[in-house]
């Protein structure tokens, strides 16, 4: 895996290319699939959530937002909440379903003229439908799976009182 260091002076060392690097190159390793941690060069401690963090927040600053102020201030709301660990799963199998769904698009339409690709992205398209539908169909599993465990947990915490359901 390509360690990258960080700097008290808050510059990012990259060990495989013994070079300074910027955080779009950071954010271009991420683009590209390419595996890595950032660590603290004096303690060691991994780095590597904060700097992705960081890379949102400036792509969030910069262009076209992904997140709305409410979906951000719903995400807070979550901390510290019960469901902080469900949330956190829940939305990773979304997006995880999300990003198969987007390979899938691009394999499918590798080739494609624009006339076909226009056609190809229209919601109407039997194809497209098929490919929302599965989408769908995955995030309510996902949901699913999640009030299953949430209902697990629940009667495992209430028969540790000796409450039975």
């Amino acid at each position: 895996m390509r360690v990258i260091k960080k700097y008290p002076n808050r510059r990012l060392y990259d060990t495989d290319t013994s070079s300074y690097i910027t955080l779009a190159e950071v954010k271009s390793l991420v683009m590209d699939n390419e595996r890595f941690v950032v660590r603290d060069a004096k303690t060691n401690e991994d780095l590597t959530r904060s700097i992705l963090l960081q890379i949102i927040l400036e792509e969030e600053t910069a262009g076209v937002p992904i997140f709305t102020e409410q979906v951000l201030a719903n995400i807070i709301r979550f901390y510290g909440h019960a469901m902080q660990d469900f949330m956190g799963s829940y939305l990773e199998k979304n997006v995880q379903i999300f990003m198969d769904l987007q390979a899938k698009m691009a394999e499918q339409s590798k080739g494609l003229n624009p006339e076909v690709w226009k056609q190809f992205m229209n919601v109407q398209s039997p194809m497209m439908q098929g490919m929302m539908g599965t989408y769908l169909e995955q995030s309510r599993s996902a949901f699913t799976q999640m009030q299953e465990q949430m209902q697990k947990n629940s009667e495992q915490m209430l028969a540790a009182f000796g409450i039975k359901r």
